[in-house]
């Protein structure tokens, strides 16, 4: 147990020796941020003692909220009996194994097999060697290269950061050569004077442009989110998926959904895939399969892909120590449980979610609100000076981090994407939970406003 310490002290400590993901750690060491301490329903509590209403699900992972003892339970019970051995070396555990079979059962049915990893990351990676593999073995070792988005984000490691779509990532180490990215389908910064069935169809034919360049002998696969989260989360017109998923069915293109964000009911069906009714050779997973309570990612392999790697291709030389971990495992079948018995996933569909969005829309009147977007338990609103020119606040994209501090003031976690204040919140939100958001983000975006002299 950690030993107790005053508030101060504790940000102190963190500023002193905690390097934080995505941080500026210079800005860090002066302005400090908030010591989270405990949690609640939807709610987080920092050392100071202010609590917030958290719009984010964490970091989009506690979608069935903070208090779930069941999940608890299961981590503790595996505790007790095993708490960690590998998979290697012709080597399982029941956790594992009984995860991979519930996934298999739920998944669209064209999924046979599952390999686990820790993160998104780890799985965005474990995806580029099936791919490679795949295609060796298909003897068509000239099918190298993956098209992915701008704007996208698919995780931190070497390769998933080269994947996602981010220049000020890119910019910070050298990304791997065989990946390109296309126009992303937002259509409010993209699309011009296009409506936006219009514009979904040129965005999903930027695909087979960028194929036709590539060679499509060349080209091994498309790699994208159902809906772009970090990228701001980006709803893509109607036209848009169904466009892609001719282009890759008439291209041989293999076809990678990232579901890290949309999976497990976010878009109220269990893959966001399903929701845009895609047919993806590979599905990555992580966050919510745990509900954040422990590290656990993986890929849905297809059968036509599995059917060649498993009788074809000998070993697979690739895997984690932790991979299948049993905490992890039994952490993710508690949680299958209670979105199962609690009918989250439908209540996403058909309740909390059409009542998230009606709610979420209303915001559009604000005066520096130029474009409202959602789905299910997803939402984003455009920030502007101008709704008919879309001048931005401020340039630089720097309104965003404005308003989030505005949020955090109102005891709200909302999270800024540029000039896009995005959320992501938990299914257990009640219409109470709906009503407190929205009237924290109604203020925010009121003092928003006034900084800029709107």
């Amino acid at each position: 147990m950690y030993k107790e310490k005053t508030s101060v002290q504790w940000k102190d400590l963190d500023a002193s020796y905690h390097l934080h993901p995505f941080t500026d750690f210079h800005e860090y060491e002066t302005s400090k941020g908030r010591i989270i301490e405990k949690s609640e329903h939807i709610y987080i509590y920092d050392t100071d003692g202010k609590k917030y209403l958290d719009a984010m699900s964490g970091l989009w992972c506690c979608s069935l909220g903070y208090s779930q003892p069941e999940i608890g339970k299961a981590v503790i019970n595996q505790f007790k009996q095993l708490p960690y051995y590998n998979n290697f070396f012709q080597c399982s555990n029941a956790p594992a194994v009984e995860l991979a079979e519930r996934l298999v059962n739920i998944a669209p049915k064209q999924f046979q097999r599952v390999f686990f990893t820790n993160s998104g990351s780890e799985a965005n990676d474990t995806n580029i060697r099936l791919i490679r593999r795949y295609w060796d073995l298909k003897k068509q070792p000239k099918k190298r290269f993956i098209i992915a988005r701008k704007n996208a984000y698919h995780g931190s490691t070497i390769a998933a950061a080269s994947l996602g779509g981010f220049n000020a990532v890119h910019k910070q180490f050298e990304t791997l050569p065989y990946i390109s990215h296309i126009i992303e389908p937002n259509w409010y910064t993209e699309g011009s004077d296009d409506t936006a069935d219009d514009f979904g169809l040129k965005a999903a034919q930027e695909l087979e442009k960028q194929i036709d360049e590539l060679g499509e002998e060349n080209v091994a696969a498309f790699i994208a989110e159902p809906i772009q989260g970090a990228g701001g989360v980006i709803v893509p017109p109607k036209t848009y998926w169904p466009e892609v998923q001719r282009i890759l069915k008439e291209r041989n293109i293999l076809f990678v959904s990232d579901e890290v964000i949309c999976g497990f009911g976010r878009t109220g069906s269990l893959f966001g895939c399903q929701t845009y009714e895609t047919e993806p050779d590979l599905i990555t997973f992580a966050k919510a399969v745990t509900n954040g309570f422990q590290p656990l990612g993986g890929v849905l392999v297809n059968d036509r892909v599995s059917d060649v790697i498993t009788k074809d291709g000998g070993e697979f030389g690739h895997g984690f120590t932790y991979s299948g971990h049993p905490i992890a495992c039994a952490a993710a079948i508690a949680t299958l449980e209670i979105i199962e018995h609690g009918n989250f996933i439908d209540k996403v569909a058909n309740d909390i979610g059409p009542y998230l969005q009606s709610k979420w829309k209303e915001l559009a009147d604000h005066p520096i609100v130029g474009h409202v977007r959602g789905i299910g338990m997803l939402g984003s609103i455009e920030l502007v000076r101008n709704k008919n020119t879309k001048e931005r606040l401020e340039p630089d994209q720097k309104s965003g981090g404005i308003c989030r501090e505005f949020c955090i003031e109102n005891n709200l976690i909302m999270r800024a994407v540029g000039d896009s204040m995005i959320i992501s919140p938990p299914f257990v939100c009640s219409y109470k939970d709906i009503d407190s958001l929205i009237e924290k983000a109604r203020k925010s975006l009121d003092q928003t406003a006034s900084y800029y002299s709107v």
